[in-house]
């Protein structure tokens, strides 16, 4: 979402950062660049304007004009001002009260509530272990209680029942009385939207709100609208107690003006992002890492939470041991990192969490997408136990029955080999070294033709 926005501000906050000494003319043409950058990623003008006032202030201020790197101290408060703008820090929901806690989905058809609604329930779910029940009070569209009745399936919460002849608040007090019932810890309405906002809609919603009184009534917006986003959030928030938002589609191509704007205009912070359309695709809004990821600086910190959702520590343990014991690192572990690859949102993923490496995961995404390793993983599940145990085993009339059975070339079954070859050496390096600059040495060998990594002294 923030790719062109960081593309602008990296190159602005890159003329600045080898000054040896910061001027007002220096400090007013970057923060010339910044303001366009911003402008273009359609935050909203009133943001704009208070962002540059205070980030000015800042900068010509003691606390850059005495540092002995005035062009990273202005880095640095670029990153303090974004963190500010949108809500120096992230925000829980408030569940601690009598259950069931009543969560309350607001916001317009088509701004991903429904779908928001099934990962609310799995992340609470699966990370705050609680149980949950979801009912949908959207009484004009009979598809949408189908689709949350599908969606509750997959996420495994419990469904109350609901038709479209009935009165969106007897549905709401119906579900938290079964929750009641069968002692559910939250409760989660969906409610219905409109394609804009009109006057019946916030008179059904504020007599919804008014008869079940959540403990949480959170905004869904979708990001791609920008900074109308924000102004959306705002009429909702004039009608209703809002106590949070939810950004979605943030994995799109969205300018990042809706996460800059909507805290700064509404006051209410945004709490979660959808990064995605599977039900696991909701992530805690953290300011600091979005502020940081912005500025190319990475996310390392949502990585290493990532990793210890996602990754099979089994696995990595038992491939850990098996290179420290100096056996060699076979095609069914390539294999397996491959697979744990995916499950961290690919090579590109990855890449655009680490430090540094904003460019470098856009090129990995164009070179080593998510259909090259399936393809990949294809190519080794066709191999027999010894061609994957023993590559070197593998001659041409091997190769061409492996490639019909992958449905691929043989020139890509040369590559796979050559890559497990690169990546073989990589992992002797990365276990008596543990290097993370090794590692992305090691990567870089990965890439195809065309594709490579830039020198490490650049990152």
């Amino acid at each position: 979402m923030f790719e062109n926005l960081t593309d602008r501000l990296s190159d602005s906050l890159r003329k600045i950062t080898g000054q040896a000494k910061l001027t007002e003319d220096n400090i007013k043409d970057a923060l010339r660049e910044v303001r366009m950058a911003l402008l273009e990623a359609d935050v909203a003008l009133p943001v704009v304007k208070s962002f540059i006032e205070d980030v000015k202030n800042r900068a010509v201020g003691q606390e850059v004009q005495r540092s002995l790197t005035p062009g990273q101290e202005f880095v640095k408060v670029v990153n303090a001002e974004l963190v500010k703008v949108m809500g120096e820090a992230c925000e829980d929901l408030k569940l601690n009260t009598q259950p069931p806690a009543v969560v309350l989905m607001a916001g317009l058809q088509g701004a991903g509530k429904t779908t928001s609604v099934a990962k609310l329930a799995r992340f609470l779910k699966e990370r705050r272990k609680k149980s949950v029940l979801v009912a949908s009070a959207d009484i004009y569209r009979p598809a949408a209680i189908k689709q949350l009745e599908t969606l509750a399936g997959d996420v495994k919460a419990t469904f109350f029942p609901s038709s479209s002849d009935q009165d969106p608040v007897d549905i709401a007090e119906g579900a938290i009385a079964e929750a009641k019932r069968k002692f559910i810890d939250v409760v989660i309405i969906d409610t219905a939207g409109r394609l804009h906002i009109d006057a019946d809609m916030m008179t059904e919603i504020k007599r919804l709100h008014s008869a079940i009184n959540p403990i949480e009534t959170l905004f869904v917006v979708d990001s791609m609208t920008g900074q109308d986003a924000a102004n959306t959030a705002k009429a909702f928030n004039d009608a209703l107690p809002l106590t949070g938002v939810i950004l979605t589609k943030a994995d799109g191509d969205a300018r990042g003006g809706a996460a800059l704007s909507v805290r700064a205009i509404t006051g209410k912070p945004i709490k979660f992002m959808g990064m995605g359309e599977k039900t696991d695709a909701l992530e805690p809004f953290h300011p600091d890492r979005i502020a940081s990821r912005i500025l190319g600086m990475g996310d390392v910190m949502s990585l290493i939470e990532e990793a210890e959702r996602k990754l099979d520590k089994g696995k990595a343990e038992k491939l850990t041991k098996k290179i420290k014991k100096g056996k060699s690192f076979d095609l069914e572990d390539f294999r397996d990192q491959l697979m744990q690859m995916k499950n961290m949102g690919g090579m590109a993923g990855l890449l655009d969490k680490l430090p540094g490496m904003g460019q470098i995961g856009k090129m990995a995404q164009e070179h080593v997408n998510d259909k090259m390793l399936t393809q990949m993983e294809a190519m080794i599940n066709s191999m027999t136990p010894q061609e994957r145990s023993f590559p070197d085993v593998i001659s041409n009339s091997r190769k061409k029955r492996i490639a019909l059975g992958s449905g691929t070339q043989i020139q890509d079954i040369n590559r796979l080999l050559k890559q497990h070859k690169q990546m073989q050496k990589m992992m002797k390096k990365f276990s008596k070294k543990g290097s993370m600059a090794n590692m992305m040495r090691g990567m870089k060998g990965m890439m195809p033709p065309g594709g490579g990594f830039p020198p490490m002294g650049r990152m």
